[in-house]
Formats: structure tokens, sequence, C-alpha cells
């Protein structure tokens, strides 16, 4: 290969538009611009989002933003941090009086945290990752999880 060689990939370089240069080119006379209008003249465009005095769709929509109405956070609690509390059995109250969880409202979900279980653990109205409930369960503990007295749920 030499530098007097090296040419762009077929396609990569596209020539440019050469308008008003006669019917041949596709490109002469109204020079693919269409006939009248204001797209058609010299510094005739619009604003973006103008529809013709119509009002526009940005204007016409509600503005509520980008979070989800009614959605409510989970705050995860690790497997790891309820070992720690020196109690078997745990609930939103418990959690709350240790300081794990800030309001007993929210909803609470344990979450495995790569560690090993050694006493039996349990767990009522919260809920529970799979891998967690694996390592609760292989101890000898139990998870007990009501939708009803489920608080934030």
């Amino acid at each position: 290969m030499k530098l007097n060689t090296i040419k762009p990939a077929i396609g990569s370089n596209v020539a440019r538009r050469r308008v008003g240069r006669g019917i041949g080119s596709g490109l002469g006379k109204t020079c693919g611009r269409g006939h009248k209008g204001q797209k058609s003249r010299a510094g005739g465009f619009h604003k973006v989002g103008f529809e013709g005095g119509q009002m526009p769709l940005q204007r016409r929509l509600p503005k509520r933003g980008f979070t989800i109405y009614g959605k409510q956070a989970t705050q995860e609690i690790k497997l790891s941090d309820l070992l720690k509390i020196g109690q078997n059995a745990i609930d939103p109250n418990v959690l709350f009086e240790h300081g794990l969880v800030k309001d007993t409202r929210t909803r609470l979900k344990v979450i495995w945290s790569q560690c090993t279980v050694d006493k039996a653990l349990i767990i009522k109205n919260i809920q529970v990752s799979q891998g967690a409930r694996a390592a609760i369960e292989q101890s000898g503990g139990a998870v007990e999880f009501t939708q009803k007295e489920a608080n934030g749920i």
C-alpha cells in the first residue's frame, strides 16, 4: 500500500448538491425546492415545532415531567445488614427501630449480598429477592409475606 493509492471507501464520500446547474442535473430551475410557498423562498423557514398557527404539539400536551405518578420507590436492604441486627424475627418496624429504614410505609425488599446466613431468620411482610430467599430458607429461616399486611404495597 502506498500513500498515493489510498482512497476513501466507495459511498463514504457523497458529492455535495450543486443546485441551479440545468435540467440534466436534476436540481435545475427550482433547485429541489418545489414551486411557491414559504419553504421555496430564501430565508423562508419557520421555527421548529411551528404548525401554521395551530397550537403546537409541545404546547397541547400536559407538562407533567418524566416521573411516573403513583410509582413507589423500593428501598433495598442487604441481607448482611439484617444479620447485624441480632434479632431473628424481622419486620418493617424492627428495621425502623434499628435505623435501616426512615419510614415504615416505604416499600422494602431484602436483597442477597453474597453473605452466608448462619442463623434462622424469620422475615415478615417484606419482599425478598430469589437469592436472599434461598439463603434464608437454606439456613432454616422462613419468609412470611402477606399482600394485605405488607406496608407500602
